[in-house]
Formats: C-alpha cells, structure tokens, sequence
C-alpha cells in the first residue's frame, strides 16, 4: 500500500468476487470493464489513448507509472478510451522536457478514474490464470456484495459493437500529421498514392506512417460501405484496428468483402479479424489477449523473428481460413495467427506502426506502398 493514506480509498472487484483495495491517483466514481494487463515498461500515454482499449479497465504491470507525465507529441487519438487504469505506484511528480501536465490532470480532464495501490503483480497472475474477468472500480461505496452484482449484470465485451463509439463521424483527410478540417480533395494527386483509412478506431501513428511513407490519406468512418470506399478512387485500403468483439461488426465484414480483390489492402488488428471473416472464417477470444511491446512473432517466410506491439483479445483462427488464406506469421508464444496474406490482401494482427514499443516491423507500411505501385503499373 502506498505511504501516503491521505488519498481517496478505491476498490477493485472482479467477477470472480476478488477484491483489491487501494486508492484512486485520479478522478472519483464508478466504472465497469474488462480488465486486462498490459506489459509494457513505457508508453501509457499511447496505451490510455488506443481506441482499441475501449470498455477495458487497463493494469500496468510495470510498478512505476507517471514519471514523465503527457506530452502532445504522442497521442494516438484525440482523448481517452479505456475505462480506468491501474498502476501500483503512480508518479506524482513527473519531469521530461515534453511534458504538459500530469498523469493525474490528464484522466480527470477525460473523467477517468485512475487507481494505484493495489498487489498488480496478483492481479496480473490471477488474470493469467484465470483469463481476463470483468471487473469495476468504485470510490462510492465498500459495499463488495453491491458491486459484484454490478459486475454480474455488466455484458462484458462478446458480441459487443463498440467500434461505432470510437470511429469519426465523418470523412476527413490527414494532412502534415493531423487532422486536415479543409474539404477532401475530389482530384487524386499526381505523384502520391491516395490511401483510404476505415477507422474501426484508428491509432495516429498509422496515419503518420502512411503519410511518411509518401501517401494521401482519407479516413472514413467504419460504417462506410463498400461503395463508400471505392468513391473515392483509392490506390490501396487499410483496415485499421479496433475495440470490442469482432464478430459483432458484420457491416464492416460486408464491406471488406465488397473491396477485396479489387485493390490493394491492409489490414492491422481488428483489420486482419475482418479480413479473415471476410473470406469466411471465423474468430475466437483469447483467454488473457495480448497487450504489451514485446511479443515474439516468427515470419514463417524467412525465419526472421520480431519484436511486436500488439494490444487484442480475439484472434482469426487458422483452419477457418486455410486454403482462402496464407498464414504469415506467429505468434511465439501461444501459436496464434499473426498474419494472412491473399492476392492484393495483406495483414497482421500485431502493431507495426508500435507507438509504443520496437520499430521491427515498419516495414510493412513500404510493402504495402509497393503492393499498391505494382497494382497501378499493372493496370497502366
């Protein structure tokens, strides 16, 4: 526990009817989610900024959070998405030369409950063991019986659609590293590919990688059909990653399936999840997912081995798509599917845009540039 005892008491209950007892760092209340672990040492700027952590409660097993407070530079997306945050010991006096303000100042600006104080390393082994459980944090009550009834009645994230909450409204263009509020231009650029981006919950940095590496990109929100995409006449589709059950979105399924074959396509995380129901297989939950920067996946075509960033629950199963779909890579540690590749269609399930975590696999972003180039010379 920590030493100061001046601070706000907290308690962690789980579905399971395990209670940890701490205290709140940031913000008051009650909130409900999934609660996972994540195993990365640096980077929860870029892990409470994911989309893809919607309706997740999110414990950090590194013990020291909050040293070098919230910059402007590493956002992934424009607030916060998780649903609490969990860390052993934060940090309240933070220093970098990036810095802007707090930890603390930051979840509560996005009425965030953060919670320190509690055995993380427990909480991360009985997560391991038992899988991921729902969970709630309450500053309002030590009422366990009460709260666990709340944790019973919460849906938890199976067969839950919550891309739709974390997707943009409308179409815009990313431009010099942000958001572009000009209008999207009708006329396709000369010297550059024009990429469109469905934003199941995009993280920025696949924006920036795609601009870095030389293309335009228009980002669509995820209920754009099939038709929506082609409008727009683009060289190449990314299907971008996303929170929630992947079984749950089949208008994005139906809209992946209309554009496939017809150009080039890339899909990361909950991408290659829609691109494998797309040529008919399925998906499955994880028992405790995935989610830290340093997860081993083999390149079954060269051997290489990477160092990934990664942050799912649910995977493509394998033999759903075997003879539709080539496995790429894999994942070390568990066997799961990390990669399918098809005509004109490629995909991990990892993150290679990292942000945070290893640079390895970056190099996906220029093979997808010259999968589209070959495809335009071919159809010149």
């Amino acid at each position: 526990m920590p030493l100061l005892t001046n601070k706000l008491s907290a308690l962690l209950v789980l579905e399971d009817g395990s209670v940890f007892e701490g205290f709140a760092f940031a913000g008051r209340g009650e909130t409900l989610g999934e609660v996972v672990f994540n195993t990365g040492m640096t980077g929860y700027q870029e892990v409470i900024t994911d989309p893809s952590y919607k309706g997740q409660i999110v414990t950090m097993t590194y013990p020291l959070i909050g040293n070098y407070g919230i910059n402007e530079e590493d956002m992934e997306s424009a607030g916060i998405h998780l649903e609490g945050f969990i860390v052993r010991e934060y940090q309240p006096h933070p220093s970098n030369w990036r810095m802007r303000k707090s930890l603390q100042a930051f979840l509560e600006e996005h009425g965030k409950i953060g919670l320190e104080g509690i055995d993380t390393r427990a909480l991360t082994r009985k997560l391991r063991l038992s899988g991921s459980m729902k969970g709630i944090i309450s500053t309002e009550t030590r009422d366990t019986a009460a709260l666990l009834k709340k944790v019973t009645a919460y849906p938890g994230l199976v067969g839950r659609d919550l891309v739709r909450e974390v997707s943009c409204k409308k179409p815009y263009l990313w431009k010099k590293g942000a958001l572009h509020k000009g209008k999207i231009p009708v006329k396709k650029p000369v010297k550059k590919l024009r990429v469109v981006v469905l934003d199941c919950g995009v993280k920025y940095n696949i924006l920036r990688l795609l601009e870095v590496n030389g293309c335009e990109v228009i980002v669509l929100p995820a209920c754009s059909s099939g038709s929506d995409i082609l409008f727009h006449q683009p060289d190449g589709v990314l299907l971008s990653n996303g929170p929630g059950d992947p079984a749950a979105l089949p208008y994005i399924v139906e809209a992946a399936r209309f554009i496939l074959g017809k150009l080039p396509v890339f899909g990361i995380c909950l991408g290659q999840q829609i691109i494998g129901q797309a040529v008919g297989g399925y998906t499955e939950k994880l028992k405790f997912g995935h989610h830290g920067i340093n997860q081993p996946v083999k390149n079954l075509h060269t051997g290489r081995v990477e160092i990934t960033s990664q942050n799912h629950g649910f995977v493509v199963v394998p033999s759903s798509v075997s003879g539709k779909a080539d496995n790429t890579y894999v994942n070390l540690n568990d066997g799961t599917s990390e990669g399918m590749k098809m005509d004109l269609t490629m995909s991990v399930q990892y993150h290679p845009e990292a942000a945070p975590g290893p640079h390895d696999s970056e190099y996906l972003f220029s093979q997808f540039v010259r999968l589209m180039k070959d495809n335009k010379e071919k159809a010149s």
